[in-house]
């Protein structure tokens, strides 16, 4: 039996991040029965067909499955997918071999957000804004509540007449 070809370096980040999700794992492991099409597949695993999809793109993004389009027999686009076939034998020293050739591109990769279990995606917090610099440029102090006075007017009422105060005025001159 010959040697199992060494990946790259982006070959190796795209294969492992493909097979770091269960999800993923299990379609494998589904396919390894044979070819089957979205919808069978999706039913067999208990998962949504959009969500397949996702899975099914990165796993071939990947070079692990291949989808070809078939026409059923009464005319129906249907998309069947099954194992690539694939070995790959990952010792330290093909590690290190496929880490000596990652790209800059390979190596500034994120791996792409994953769905939590509660639907929602994983957010990476915003960085804070650049402080401005120069006189003049602090950022303003915190409103209290407590240092608000309830009588003050809106934004942009400077120099309008309060009718509240016309109001007190008028009650003043009629007692």
């Amino acid at each position: 039996m010959g040697s199992a070809p060494v990946p790259t370096g982006d070959e190796l980040l795209k294969i492992l991040g493909a097979l770091g999700n269960p999800h993923r794992m299990r379609i494998i492991q589904a396919l390894t029965g044979g070819r089957n099409y979205v919808s069978r597949l999706a039913r067999d695993l208990g998962i949504s067909r959009p969500l397949l999809h996702m899975h099914l793109q990165r796993l071939e993004a990947a070079g692990l499955v291949v989808g070809s389009l078939e026409l059923s027999e009464d005319g129906k686009a249907m998309k069947f997918f099954e194992v690539a076939p694939f070995v790959y034998r990952l010792t330290p020293e093909a590690i290190a071999a496929a880490a000596a050739s990652l790209t800059e591109a390979g190596a500034a990769a994120e791996p792409a957000p994953e769905a939590t279990p509660r639907g929602r995606r994983r957010r990476t917090p915003e960085p804070d804004p650049p402080a401005a610099e120069g006189p003049g440029t602090a950022p303003p102090d915190p409103v209290r509540p407590d240092s608000v006075r309830p009588d003050a007017g809106q934004p942009g009422d400077a120099g309008r007449p309060d009718p509240a105060d016309a109001a007190r005025a008028k009650r003043s001159v009629n007692p």
